[in-house]
């Protein structure tokens, strides 16, 4: 008999209610789904005091567990009393990331959830060496909740690039939309879709640096070829034109000045590997995720939210 779908929400180590619980507990809702919440707890420190007196490390550890688990029971039960179906666990492990791997292997996830931990002295977030193994490897959905607006989504944003060359960039395309429609749909939120045509970086990906002196219309031909193919794609997914957003300029700055002036949630996007392990999905991807201007939801390729 096949397991019911769950959500799993990867609370950190630090025993404080961060955004991605109120996330967590109003998609769970949304989706009708059980939550699960892991925390993996480890101390360098006190392991290596552990090699001297193993006892005293046992006690240690054991009565820090036994007030995590408490903890998370609290927040448990206070989930609970708005209807939604949770457990917690918590784990002293090393590497968490090989820990999740074993949750993807043993239960089957939706969508994975986690904090992205905000760097207030440079208004900026910052991603943990296990967000960037979430983003880059794991084969489900992850979800990196920053300070939410609103617990759950009002306003998404579906960013694709229709100057993929591949075919697997195509369908990538379709994923996120359809990824994008049906979180939006779930949760009773708008969905807008955006493409930023950089012309630059198109002709250079065509011609070269040196021939950019010769471009005459070029700009004009590519911009026209860009448009046509965002508008085929929206029509296609049935997005409404006045929800269709076809932007010129730099990627990165134009995403982020469209999420602040429309108060976007969550922006979906996809991420792949791209020339190597620690490549995800070109420049223009990694800046932004760098720089996370809202919510991530990170789509895989052949991976996405199924209604």
């Amino acid at each position: 008999m096949p397991q019911t779908q769950r959500l799993l929400l990867i609370a950190p180590p630090a025993m404080t209610r961060t955004p991605s619980f109120d996330r967590a507990a109003a998609l769970a809702l949304a989706m009708q789904l059980p939550l699960h919440i892991v925390a993996f707890d480890y101390s360098q420190a006190l392991s290596v005091a552990g090699l001297f007196a193993p006892e005293q490390f046992d006690l240690a550890r054991d009565g820090y567990l036994h007030t995590h688990r408490q903890w998370l029971a609290d927040q448990a039960a206070l989930m609970r009393k708005h209807g939604v179906q949770v457990t917690t666990e918590v784990m002293w492990v090393q590497d968490p990331y090989e820990e999740i791997l074993t949750f993807i292997n043993e239960m089957p996830l939706k969508l994975i959830i986690k904090d992205a931990q905000e760097e207030s002295a440079f208004k900026r977030v910052f991603f943990t060496p296990l967000d960037w193994q979430l983003l880059r490897d794991c084969p489900v959905p992850v979800h990196l909740v920053t300070t939410p607006l609103n617990a759950r989504p009002h306003k998404l944003l579906a960013i694709i690039d229709v100057f993929r060359d591949e075919d697997q960039g195509h369908v990538l395309n379709d994923q996120i939309i359809d990824a994008a429609s049906k979180l939006a749909a779930i949760c009773d939120a708008s969905l807008d879709l955006l493409h930023v045509y950089d012309w630059t970086s198109a002709y250079v990906h065509d011609m070269g640096f040196g021939a950019l002196p010769l471009a005459t219309g070029i700009y004009e031909m590519l911009g026209a070829a860009q448009l046509e193919a965002f508008a085929a794609i929206a029509e296609r997914h049935g997005v409404p034109p006045q929800r269709r957003h076809f932007i010129e300029g730099a990627p990165v700055p134009s995403i982020c000045e469209f999420v602040g002036e429309n108060h976007t949630d969550v922006i979906v996007m996809g991420t792949v590997q791209h020339k190597g392990l620690s490549k995800l999905l070109g420049t223009t991807a990694e800046q932004l995720l760098h720089r996370a201007p809202c919510s991530l939801l990170a789509i895989k390729p052949q991976k996405m939210l199924q209604s």
